[in-house]
């Protein structure tokens, strides 16, 4: 049942059958449904989210109201608003179902409390962070410097077979372009 997070855990850190247990102790599980919002803009984002199931996104939604979608995780990745959630400042963005999901959730006293009993997390949340960070200069660096068709074969690469899960007008939002564009640009590739 909890084999997936244990997994997760296990990339980067080991821990004993009693210490996964305790670990397991600290993370409470909940179904979310689709469209269903994690955090609002504006709301102190309490929680880091593991994805058991699903997929989940994080946008910041403009003034004209278009939204601008930071990033896709589904299955086996983790997700809040880091300065949200660490500094309990509201967020400028949002999170939210793009299927029925069911995530795994810590709050900050609890994951003090993990660090205090199981050190080693404190490590694993650290590589997570430093990996988040990557992955974030890189999105910064692709929408930057990269054409829409390369943003696309990354998006492919990064998130095989998400591209039949979601609309694709979400795809377009993370690509910061058109769900037009996307699809003549999906035609003239042959996918």
């Amino acid at each position: 049942m909890h084999q997936l997070i244990l997994n997760n855990f296990a990339m980067h850190i080991a821990l004993a059958p009693a210490e996964q247990e305790q670990a397991l102790t600290f993370f409470q599980l909940r179904e979310v449904k689709k469209r269903a919002c994690l955090l609002q803009a504006g709301e102190t984002d309490r929680y880091i989210y593991f994805v058991k199931r699903g997929c989940l996104r994080m946008f910041y939604t403009d003034q004209s109201g278009e939204d601008h979608i930071i990033g896709f995780y589904p299955e086996n990745w983790w997700t809040c608003d880091i300065v949200s959630f660490f500094n309990a400042k509201p967020s400028a963005n949002a999170i939210q179902a793009l299927e029925d999901s069911e995530v795994y959730y810590i709050s900050l006293p609890q994951l003090e409390k993990l660090f205090q009993i199981l050190p080693k997390f404190e490590r694993f949340f650290r590589i997570l962070s430093q990996n988040g960070f990557e992955l974030y200069e890189r999105r910064i660096t692709s929408q930057l410097y990269k054409t829409a068709e390369e943003r696309y074969l990354e998006f492919r690469k990064r998130y095989p077979g998400l591209e039949q899960r979601i609309a694709q007008k979400q795809i377009a939002g993370y690509l910061g372009i058109t769900p037009a564009f996307l699809s003549m640009m999906r035609k003239a590739s042959g996918v």
